[in-house]
């Protein structure tokens, strides 16, 4: 392994962990709920309601959450602030693990709303924040080297998905939720023992955002040349030791060209993402009659094809293509992918749809290599806890939005038999951010292009 990424090992083994214990109960999440709500029954709106409204609070929460834990991991290092959505991930599935009758499943509802306020997209941000600033034997990653670490590290999570979901492949409903709560526990004991804290982070020499010519002109460096470097990177006000105000998160995100389009295109991606989670297994037990086994199935094939693509197609292509070029391939895949989930006319149309991860996969690991190069290394928690709060508003409007379309697509009442139509609209929602990455990469090579014109000039 290249220098760069040496010291990550116990951070991969936590985030494998993570997601093994969480994606281990998905395929068996339906069926409970179905049981509990409506047993009996394929189709229930009541059920898709309950999941939306899970969503939305979730995601209200996260937003105020995530870039506050984020925060306080600039001050008070990674490890401690991973402490926290590790331990609460626990509770709900020990719930379910001791008994999985209706008033059980109510308190597991509650306690995954609350754990949810807590996990969705606080371990992810600080995991990435942690790759940017850890002090391992190249003093940290180096920005040339973030988007495959980033991949690796979305892949290592991939990975983590994919062997939850083949291990609940040959469990039963009341065993996957003992085994996912005692690895669950496993994680939080592993990451207290043998993580390494990130300690305080500070600029060093090495970290690109610190670079003087990222924020401001060197006195060897023309204004016009200074302008354009500016407008692509932004100049975040200083640290403080309070918690961030809205005001501070709004400067982070509106700072540069770079910061605004990460953002725009995160929410897009989030809303267009959550509508789809939103809406896709409802649809498919109601379309194509899918239960616990094909769920698994379907995850399975999700979870290998991101795997592959984020272990070992993206570290191939990054140095090669860049970021910028991998998200908008990325985009491509992700609106390929939705559509076709849409217009599934057969049962294994949705396998074949899940096969474009491949490419999808790209879009994350570039949108936080992109944030991650353009802030300093004491400033990677609240940066990428920003970008996971935009990810979470996403999270909250896509089940409002979503839901009553699903209920209303897939009910026998519908105006039309199109029952994929709320899985149509979800994809209109990635091609507007695909839009906007081409709006962003034009963007950015006309600013390269003027500033080198400006250059040769001077």
């Amino acid at each position: 392994m290249n220098t760069d990424l040496a010291g990550l090992g116990h951070l991969f083994v936590v985030f494998f962990l993570f997601h093994f214990s969480s994606s281990m109960v998905i395929p068996a999440i339906i069926d409970v709920t179905m049981e509990a709500v409506c047993p009996g029954r394929d189709e229930c709106s009541v059920a898709i309601y309950l999941s939306g409204f899970q969503n939305a609070v979730t995601g209200l929460g996260a937003v105020v959450v995530t870039p506050i834990v984020g925060n306080l991991s600039d001050r008070y290092g990674r490890k401690a602030l991973m402490t926290l959505p590790v331990t609460v991930a626990i509770l709900p599935l020990f719930v379910l693990a001791c008994n999985r009758s209706e008033v059980y499943f109510y308190v597991f509802y509650v306690a995954t709303i609350v754990a949810g306020i807590f996990c969705q997209g606080t371990m992810h941000s600080l995991c990435f924040a942690y790759v940017s600033s850890v002090r391992t034997q190249a003093d940290h990653v180096r920005p040339r080297r973030r988007a495959a670490a980033f991949a690796l590290l979305s892949g290592v999570s991939a990975a983590g998905f994919v062997s939850g979901t083949l291990t609940a492949r040959f469990l039963a409903a009341s065993s996957t939720f003992q085994v996912a709560a005692a690895v669950a526990t496993a994680t939080a004991l592993y990451l207290r023992v043998f993580l390494p804290d990130s300690g305080g982070v500070s600029c060093t020499d090495g970290d690109q955002a610190c670079d003087p010519l990222l924020q401001a002109s060197s006195s060897s460096t023309s204004s016009s040349a200074s302008s354009s470097d500016e407008e692509l990177s932004p100049r975040l006000p200083p640290h403080k030791a309070g918690l961030p105000s809205l005001s501070d998160m709004f400067t982070f995100l509106t700072g540069s060209l770079a910061m605004s389009g990460a953002a725009t295109i995160t929410f897009f991606c989030s809303l267009g993402e959550h509508g789809l989670e939103t809406a896709l297994l409802y649809y498919l037990k109601a379309q194509f009659g899918y239960s616990k086994d094909e769920f698994a199935d379907l995850l399975l094939i999700v979870g290998a094809a991101g795997m592959l693509s984020q272990l070992t197609v993206m570290p191939i292509l990054a140095p090669i293509l860049g970021e910028e070029i991998l998200l908008i391939v990325g985009l491509l895949g992700g609106c390929t992918q939705v559509f076709l989930y849409g217009i599934a006319w057969s049962y294994w149309v949705p396998y074949l749809s899940a096969a474009f991860v491949i490419l999808s996969a790209f879009v994350n690991p570039s949108i936080r290599t992109n944030v991650s190069k353009n802030v300093a290394s004491n400033e990677q928690g609240i940066a990428q806890g920003c970008i996971s709060g935009i990810s979470s508003f996403g999270s909250i409007l896509g089940p409002l939005i979503f839901t009553p379309l699903t209920a209303w697509a897939l009910s026998e009442t519908g105006p039309f038999n199109i029952k994929g139509f709320s899985i149509l609209c979800a994809g209109i929602c990635t091609v507007i951010a695909f839009i906007i990455s081409l709006r962003m990469r034009g963007a950015q090579c006309s600013a390269c292009k003027k500033s080198i014109v400006q250059q040769e000039q001077a």
